[in-house]
Parts: structure tokens; sequence; C-alpha cells
């Protein structure tokens, strides 16, 4: 199945050309992979244009900064694989995942599949208030969501193109995690979980979400809720799965 690589990238002169060259190394054999610049102020631009450009299949160049959302939107609009793969531009995560969080749907047991950073606990490099946070907004999307998963938060979610493309992306920043979630939930779709590699960065190192966008992903959470139905549906999924031991 042909995956498409949706790289949202900004002020990562650092770290662009060595996730490029890591997902273009990873043991996948069909991809595609699509850059999507918003509007950086360091040298990513110049990289890009120079180095990157020729080894990648599209580089978008916003006009204006706005946001991993936007430049989500963007790039996955012009997705042409099988799958669509979100993929930061840091080194927090790691490409060589990729074909174990496809497989779930490469074997028909899913359509969507978010790549956890917690099966194992507290994952090596992230602070502790960011590991709470993360927690708590699981927690609360699980609440409204119906579903059963551990990170919320991850990066690292597997789409069938159809159904993500099929998908209104209205938040621009990071609201992007709990709102596309949250309308995943609403498709009714299969979704499952595995564990994956992390490797935290600090803010010294270039990460960029804050405080800010965790009010905002508690009010994601809530406006995107999927109808009372579906959340009871899925939570008798979920013990249903656990009564028969999965």
């Amino acid at each position: 199945m042909k995956l498409s690589v949706v790289i949202p990238c900004y002020n990562e002169e650092r770290t662009i050309r060595a996730i490029v060259d890591a997902v273009r190394n990873a043991p996948y054999a069909s991809m595609e992979i699509i850059v999507v610049d918003d509007c950086s102020r360091d040298g990513t631009r110049a990289i890009l244009q120079s180095e990157i450009a020729p080894l990648v299949q599209q580089v978008f160049y916003h006009a204006v900064n706005q946001g991993k959302g936007a430049a989500l939107r963007t790039g996955i609009r012009a997705a042409t694989g099988d799958l669509v793969i979100v993929q930061d531009a840091d080194l927090e995560y790691d490409p060589n995942d990729y074909a174990a969080l496809v497989e779930p749907i490469a074997s028909g047991r899913a359509d969507v599949v978010f790549g956890s950073r917690f099966r194992n606990g507290r994952p090596v490099g992230m602070l502790a208030k960011h590991w709470v946070g993360n927690k708590v907004l699981t927690f609360l999307s699980n609440r409204f969501t119906g579903l059963t998963l551990t990170d919320m938060e991850t990066c690292y979610k597997v789409f069938r193109r159809e159904i993500i493309q099929a998908i209104e992306i209205e938040e621009d920043r990071f609201g992007f995690e709990p709102e596309v979630t949250a309308k995943i939930a609403r498709t009714g779709c299969r979704i499952e979980e595995i564990g994956i590699a992390y490797n935290g960065r600090s803010y010294a190192d270039g990460k960029k979400i804050g405080w800010k966008d965790g009010f905002r992903a508690l009010w994601c959470i809530a406006k995107y809720r999927p109808p009372l139905r579906e959340r009871l549906r899925r939570r008798a999924i979920a013990q249903s799965r656990t009564a028969d031991g999965r």
C-alpha cells in the first residue's frame, strides 16, 4: 500500500534534512513524501529549495505562518497514497515504525492507527508536565469520544486516505490532534493503537507546543465530540473486547 508521508515544518533548519533522510531510508517499499513549510523564518525554506525538493515528491510553501493544522490541511489534500501518515519535522518520532503502524490496516483489522508513546510508561525525554498533560487530555478525549486510547496527542496517526480527506480540518494549530481524533470517532471506523519509539526534545531544541495549546485542546475535545449514540457504541465495543481478553 502506497504511504503518503506529510511533514509539516516551521523553523526546523537543524532537523529538516535529517528527518527527510530518515523517512527516505525507512524500511517501507512505496512512499511519497510531502513537505509543507509553514512560512519558516530561519533557513528551513532555503534548505528545502536547495537540498530537499529534488528528494521528495512535493513541497508546499505557505506565504503566512498559520500553524501545524493548516500545514497538514495543505499536505493531506495533496496526498495520493492509499494511506496517509503525519510525520513531525523534528526527530522525536522514528520512521522505522512505519511498517508496524501500517500493518493493522494492511491486514484488514483497522482503518486508522494511532502510535502510542505511552504503552510502556513515560517515554524517554518527555518532561513530567508534558506527560501529565498528555494523560489528562487523552483521558478527557476518551470520555467525550468513547475511545480507549492511551495517547490521543501522538503525532503518528495513519489513515486510509479516503477517510482523512473526507474530514474537514478546521483547527490551524495543535488543536488538530483532538479535532481529528473526535471526527475520526464520529465516522465509526475501526481504530487500533500500537506502541512506538519516542525521543522527546526540549524547548531549547525547538519544541513549540505551549500551555495555550493545552487549553485549546480542551476546547476542541468538547467542541468536536461525537454524538452520544456513537460514544456509547464505542464504549460497548471496548467493554466487549475487555471481556474477551483482547
